[in-house]
């Protein structure tokens, strides 16, 4: 059966969740049933939500439920603004009603791409495979001039980083155009390649107005950028699905969660952060998915973190996993813990972790990659440090190894 089964929780009073499941069902489908001719009935009931479960529990000021819906494909087209407005639209205004999950029938699956490149793709293009990506971000370039974007560039790629991207808050503006940025971008990044023989990726921030994102990403493609870092909440996720489909443009794609928290932040409102960071994301095709750590400057939940990962990173027949990318608040002392959570299969993702090491950019990227290849060699990182001085410094100014 074609249809997307919706899981939500929700307040109420003991007893009501039952009949609180009903009225969603069918003031989210046919509007109403009982009073309706048999007739009628026999003609719509192929359009009727039905309510599959409902749990309820008590907990401190009162009562919460779990409802699953599922919502009939004959209702919808089959795309995520359109299956949002369904099973969420006009719910998410009814007091508090969090949307938890949705899981899609195989055929409804199938029109959604996934990511293009995936975690297996990104790691044929970056050359590392046994270990975690370290990726770093461009800090303080905000009315700076192309010259100080491409010093902190250059820093950056001798530091040893695999990925540099955009800060998400670099728009497209005289100073730094994005055409250039992506000129200049892969002038030095060959000659640190000619120089250290180290191949480091940059992600140029595709921002503008909607309508034209697809040609400025087209052209980013044809100036041959490495990748697409995208403010996907700010800008919707069927335009992400837009951008991963185009055959034109075929670059990764590395999501950015600026604005997630206003639709998913709140423990009894909108949107799970699995659902939102996690599962969407790898739907409509995102390479690369930040979100905000367990440990660092702007942590979530662990139990959210991870249930965003396992979405990310699941089997599945039909979608290529997305990178997992915990962001804020890096340090290199946080590496052993990082790969305990997260395993191999992340992007270690800093800012001022990198920057602001004593030794600037190249110190802070050599101190990371120092930390990961004690951690994978089982080492410690107080016993690296010993010998190399760019760790040792990091671990004096951001603290000691944080236990696993």
């Amino acid at each position: 059966m074609s249809e997307v089964i919706a899981t939500y929780e929700l307040k109420g009073k003991s007893g009501s969740f039952e009949k609180k499941a009903e009225g969603m069902a069918l003031g989210l489908t046919v509007g109403s049933w009982t009073d309706l001719p048999l007739l009628e009935q026999d003609q719509l009931r192929k359009y009727k939500g039905r309510v599959i479960s409902v749990k309820e529990w008590e907990e401190a000021g009162g009562h919460r439920g779990k409802v699953q819906i599922a919502y009939p494909g004959h209702n919808y087209s089959n795309d995520i603004p359109a299956i949002l407005t369904t099973v969420f639209g006009k719910l998410s205004l009814d007091g508090e009603v969090k949307l938890v999950d949705l899981e899609f029938s195989k055929d409804l699956k199938d029109g959604y791409p996934g990511p293009r490149f995936g975690l297996e793709g990104i790691r044929e293009l970056t050359g590392i495979y046994e270990r975690p990506l370290l990726m770093s971000i461009f800090k303080g370039v905000i009315g700076r001039d192309l010259n100080y974007l491409e010093n902190q560039l250059r820093a950056q790629a001798l530091g040893g980083v695999d990925i540099v991207k955009d800060d998400e808050i670099l728009f497209d503006n005289p100073e730094t155009p994005f055409v250039e940025r992506i000129e200049s971008g892969k002038k030095v990044l060959e000659e640190v390649y000619e120089e250290t023989g180290k191949r480091t990726l940059y992600a140029v921030n595709l921002t503008g107005r909607t309508s034209d994102l697809r040609d400025k990403a087209r052209k980013a493609k044809e100036l041959g950028a490495d990748a697409l870092l995208f403010n996907v909440f700010s800008y919707g996720l069927d335009v992400l699905q837009e951008l991963r489909e185009d055959p034109q443009i075929s670059l990764p794609i590395m999501a950015h969660p600026a604005f997630a928290g206003a639709v998913a932040a709140s423990p009894v409102y909108g949107v799970s952060f699995s659902l939102w960071l996690g599962k969407f994301l790898r739907m409509a095709g995102a390479d690369f998915s930040l979100f905000p750590s367990p440990y660092g400057s702007v942590a979530l939940d662990k139990a959210q973190v991870m249930s965003i990962v396992h979405q990310l990173t699941k089997e599945d027949d039909q979608l290529k996993r997305t990178l997992p990318v915990p962001s804020a608040g890096i340090h290199p002392g946080l590496v052993p813990i990082l790969v305990k959570d997260f395993g191999k299969d992340c992007v270690i993702n800093a800012g001022g972790g990198i920057h602001g090491h004593p030794d600037g950019a190249i110190g802070g990227g050599k101190a990371f990659l120092q930390a990961i290849e004690a951690v994978i060699k089982g080492v410690s990182l107080n016993k690296v440090s010993e010998s190399h001085y760019e760790l040792r410094k990091a671990l004096s100014l951001w603290g000691e190894e944080v236990k696993v």
